[in-house]
């Protein structure tokens, strides 16, 4: 036989086994998400609804994030011993523990001891079953498409965030309805919506995966009853924008139904909110939040992690952003300069926020920043230059290792992805549920080794909406326990 030939055949088979595992490995992580709402994610990429090439991915990258295989064996014997469990109501990392597990079976001999000494407190907990909480989409633009997507694809058992309502300005009318569930249907940027979505005309209703949605029309300002719709105690997501400090949108909490208000804009007389790194200073009566800017969730994380361990004396950013509804498509009259210009055949010098913005996320810090941004010729991904200046000096290899250290372990892992592709472009992180992928292939350093010139990466639409995700299940005190 030729060896060749037979080398392939070895090979063919191998893999067949691995998606046969990764196959096994998807029915566990779906019967964890419905029956007992256990989300199962491998250094923190989600698992739920992947295909079986996606999870052999997930492992090679969570072998590159560990400095050792983590093959589709170890997980798969996990995470059928966190089946086998009383585990309930939980997000937990199954890369984390197939290495604990390699470092610690001498000391437990079996796996399911394994998983209850490490697991214990997430044991038992029908009692801790959170109440689910009800969401009204405010809006239902860029931002507002993709949340209703994850509120959908996110719900599971109900246990936690319901979308009850979408409100929207304009006549609401059959025709109306149609486009809006086309919206939600297709995305140009993040294709087909992987599940169904029909049209109540009678009832004005989208049904979305066979939820019923309540769609609403309103005129600016004007007060809701939700309570009507049987909508109560819920927390409203404004995305349209237009109201931005804490007088205006506290207008939503007259409305009846409402009992919080979250913006998905920067905000002014709110806190502005970057999940990850300062959601603890959020107070028990405060109502009203912000979930500041994509670009801000971008560099915060990185900046943050910069900060702790060198030291930021100034830095100036300046972001890549793709063009955005605000601009023009041709020529024409804006509000603000250079905005007017043809968004799809020009870069675009304009001003950003998200310098100052540091400063309500890191206290002190975005004093020291300076910022600027210029829109360019794609429709979404997008890429912040830091250029910083450290107390100290250090290494490419100093940066990049406390950087991958903050993405394989500690608060910030769901924020920070850490990539070493040297590839890397633009359309390849749309989707990516990380609002900060750091570039650790672009690192540059100066000769003084204190100034250095980082690239973090971000989709400035689905990255963000994943914060505010996060955010929104925060405040209203429904986020799953964690074990990363």
């Amino acid at each position: 036989m030729n060896p060749l030939l037979d080398n392939y055949q070895f090979s063919v088979n191998e893999r067949i086994e691995f998606e046969k595992s990764a196959s096994k490995l998807i029915k566990y992580v779906g019967d964890l998400f419905y029956e007992k709402n256990v989300e199962i994610v491998l250094f923190r990429q989600p698992l739920l609804d992947q295909k079986s090439s996606e999870i052999l991915q997930a492992h090679s990258h969570a072998t590159v994030m560990a400095s050792e295989p983590i093959t589709i064996q170890d997980t798969l014997s996990i995470a059928k011993s966190i089946s086998n469990s009383s585990i309930t109501n939980a997000t937990i990392d199954i890369g984390k523990l197939s290495l604990e597990w390699k470092r610690e079976a001498g000391v437990f001999l079996e796996r399911k001891n394994f998983i209850n000494s490490k697991l214990i407190d997430f044991k038992n907990s029908n009692d801790k079953n959170p109440q689910p909480r009800d969401v009204i989409l405010y809006g239902f633009g860029r931002i507002g498409r993709l949340t209703a997507r994850e509120l959908i694809t996110q719900e599971g058992r109900g246990n936690q965030l319901r979308l009850r309502a979408i409100v929207i300005r304009g006549e609401l009318n059959s025709v109306n309805l149609e486009k809006r569930a086309s919206n939600l249907r297709v995305d140009s940027i993040h294709g087909h919506f992987p599940g169904t979505v029909e049209v109540d005309h009678e009832r004005s209703k989208l049904i979305i995966n066979g939820r019923p949605i309540h769609v609403i029309s309103t005129n600016s300002g004007e007060l809701i009853n939700y309570e009507i719709f049987g909508i109560n105690d819920a927390l409203l997501i404004d995305n349209t924008g237009i109201l931005r400090d804490k007088k205006n949108l506290s207008k939503h909490l007259l409305s009846k139904g409402v009992q919080k208000v979250l913006l998905t804009a920067p905000g002014k007389d709110i806190p502005n909110i970057v999940y990850g790194v300062n959601q603890e200073n959020i107070l028990s009566e405060d109502k009203i939040f912000s979930a500041a800017s994509c670009t801000t969730n971008a560099i915060v994380p990185v900046l943050k992690i910069l900060n702790d361990n060198y030291e930021i004396k100034k830095g100036h950013i300046e972001t890549i952003h793709a063009y955005t509804n605000d601009q023009n498509l041709v020529d024409n009259m804006h509000s603000k300069y250079r905005r007017g210009r043809a968004a799809a055949m020009n870069m675009v010098i304009t001003e950003t926020g998200a310098g100052k913005a540091v400063d309500k996320a890191i206290p002190g810090l975005g004093k020291k920043i300076t910022s600027n941004a210029i829109r360019v010729p794609v429709a979404n991904g997008s890429l912040a230059i830091l250029n910083l200046q450290f107390a100290d000096k250090t290494t490419i290899q100093e940066i990049n290792g406390t950087l991958k250290k903050a993405a394989f372990a500690g608060s910030l892992v769901e924020q920070i992805k850490y990539s070493i592709s040297q590839e890397l472009v633009s359309s390849d992180i749309i989707g990516d549920s990380c609002c900060s992928i750091f570039d650790s292939q672009a690192t540059l350093l100066h000769d003084d080794k204190k100034t250095a010139i980082l690239y973090v990466w971000y989709d400035n639409e689905y990255g963000y909406t994943k914060q505010v995700m996060r955010l929104a299940k925060h405040v209203v005190g429904v986020r799953r326990k964690s074990y990363f």
